[in-house]
């Protein structure tokens, strides 16, 4: 969710908004590109912002890092401060900005009549550390706004100080009395801060290249491959037939939803988009040709789940599903607080509603997907990897003794090299008593020699240091051989300039030989959005050619699990 998460890498030679200083992600191309004088072309690159948070005076230690919401104003003798943090890294040679906008979404109650953008020299801070104490100096305006009371967005005007590459930091106020601004954050589902740039690129100059997704916060930045990666053969030997036969009646799921034979076939449809899920799902499913045997949904905080429509598609009588819940249990606060037992009320309070109105029906529970994207190595931060693993042990031990006894936890990483490389990658783990499924959330990029191109085997098994990590699926095979693989999240698109049907279609064509050769995956979910975060589309159906491979692929009958 994520998110969802925005996974992106670009040559330097395109321009590319990020999370810090040296580090790529969160671009893409809005529109076309209009010809201009001697065959110049303009275009318009929107970006969220890497960090952002806000400060709070009169909660001087408290950080609001995972927070949806950014608050500038006053409230009595409260002052609070957003922060916004964007990076641009070289636009081309001859390429130049014509102008650039911050444009925030607002998420709620009136805005003030008057907000103030302002420079900020610090460029080293984190949302993760940011606090009313530490908080960086502000420094002169550059954009005074007087926006409508209800006006959907605040949009700054920054062509004075965004020319070209750099990191930018602002800082939004208002002196208003008692009417603080609300705005939606980069953890929102929507309305994600951005920065806008027009740029002018010669005739010369190639128009860039939509990104391969990456993590949002912070963006790794590893070596591109220089083409097609050849994939390590995973550890697992491959089935005598390259196609799994399926019985006639169809694979039934063991208590742990752990199918007989073949693969639980699931979606999150219509990501990043104002469609209802349900609604979504039905629509995915009908073009797919295959009924979703998982609905997976996503959820923070204190709120219920599942709500009444996720209950209402698992109890469709010609087409029941089963859901897939994902949770982040630490949502404004930190996993250490909630290995603590900080967070025991929130968790007992979705436990008792939990009991009350799903009663035993069974179902997956992913607790805080994509970790790697959320950790801060630093010991006493709260939030290193020792500290996720404490949090889903204590969750789910928790969850137990509250009666909640018709859940299947899920742990879910993300394939990212980068993370994958790192000394504390294996510390995430919370223990084979507490994970029934181990997961993972990965993507492909189907434009030719482009960053994460490759096939299937490629999606699930990458590495860039084989020394250090084998690849996910035969890490997963050898250290968790007893554990069956969800693959919660996985999709494909293709950040060509111009795409190509045949791109995302080749690497569908994939799919099945190679699943066949990695009998440990049990459930196979695919993650549809028409626009994430970088504005790339993760669609099966956006040219012809990929609806039709994909379609074949859920034609397959080891599909043909029954609940």
């Amino acid at each position: 969710m994520i998110r969802r998460h925005t996974r992106a890498l670009m040559p330097l030679a395109a321009l590319t908004i990020g999370a810090t200083a040296g580090t790529v992600s969160l671009t893409g191309v809005a529109g076309a590109e209009t010809a201009g004088a001697a065959g110049a072309t303009t275009g318009v690159v929107r970006a969220g912002a890497g960090e952002d948070g806000y400060s709070s005076s009169s909660r001087p230690s408290f950080n609001f890092g995972a927070s949806g919401t950014l608050v500038a104003g006053r409230s009595g003798t409260d002052t609070m401060v957003t922060y916004l943090k964007f990076t641009v890294a070289n636009p081309g040679s001859g390429a130049t900005v014509k102008n650039a906008q911050v444009v925030l979404t607002r998420e709620s109650k009136a805005l003030p009549s008057t907000l103030s953008l302002s420079r900020v020299a610090d460029t080293t801070w984190t949302e993760k550390t940011l606090t009313a104490k530490n908080d960086p100096a502000i420094g002169a305006v550059v954009s005074n706004v007087k926006p409508k009371s209800d006006a959907a967005t605040v949009t700054f005007d920054v062509s004075a100080v965004v020319k070209g590459a750099g990191t930018y930091t602002f800082a939004v106020t208002s002196r208003v009395a008692n009417t603080p601004a609300r705005f939606k954050s980069s953890e929102a589902a929507t309305g994600k801060p951005s920065l806008n740039l027009t740029v002018v690129r010669p005739a010369t100059t190639k128009p860039p290249v939509e990104a391969t997704p990456t993590p949002t916060k912070p963006a790794p930045t590893p070596t591109k491959p220089v083409a097609t990666p050849t994939t390590p053969a995973p550890t697992t030997p491959a089935p005598t037939t390259p196609v799994p036969t399926t019985p006639a009646g169809g694979c039934a799921v063991d208590a742990k939803l752990v199918p007989s034979c073949g693969v639980l076939w699931g979606a999150a449809a219509g990501g990043f988009s104002d469609v209802p899920r349900d609604q979504a799902l039905k629509t995915f499913e009908q073009k797919s040709g295959r009924t979703s045997t998982i609905y997976h949904t996503y959820h923070k905080g204190d709120e219920l789940f599942p709500t009444k429509s996720e209950i209402a598609m698992t109890s469709d009588p010609a087409n029941p599903r089963t859901l897939m819940l994902n949770w982040k249990v630490g949502y404004g606060t930190k996993w250490a607080n909630v290995a603590n037992g900080d967070q025991d009320a929130r968790i007992d309070r979705l436990s008792t509603y939990i009991k009350a109105n799903f009663g035993t029906k069974k179902f997956f529970m992913v607790l805080h997907h994509e970790p790697e994207n959320d950790v801060v190595a630093t010991a006493g931060s709260g939030m290193t990897a020792k500290d996720y693993a404490a949090m889903f042990r204590h969750t789910v031990l928790r969850m137990k003794a509250n009666g909640v006894t018709n859940a299947v936890f899920v742990v879910a990483y993300m394939n990212y090299e980068k993370w994958n490389n790192t000394s504390w990658w294996g510390d995430l783990y919370p223990g084979d008593d507490v994970v029934d499924w181990v997961g993972v959330d990965t993507y492909n990029n189907a434009q030719p020699g482009g960053f994460h191109t490759g096939d299937f085997n490629y999606l699930m098994n990458r590495t860039t240091d084989a020394a250090k990590f084998p690849g996910w699926y035969t890490w997963a095979t050898t250290k968790h051989p007893g554990k069956p693989i969800m693959v919660a999240e996985w999709g494909v698109y293709d950040s060509s300039a111009v795409v190509d049907g045949k791109n995302k279609a080749n690497v569908f064509a994939t799919v099945l030989p190679q699943l066949a050769k990695m009998p440990q995956i049990k459930g196979l979910v695919y993650f549809e959005t028409a626009k994430d975060q970088n504005g790339h589309d993760i669609r099966m159906d956006d040219t012809p050619e990929a609806l039709a491979a994909f379609q074949k692929i859920a034609a397959d009958p080891r599909f043909n699990v029954k609940l």
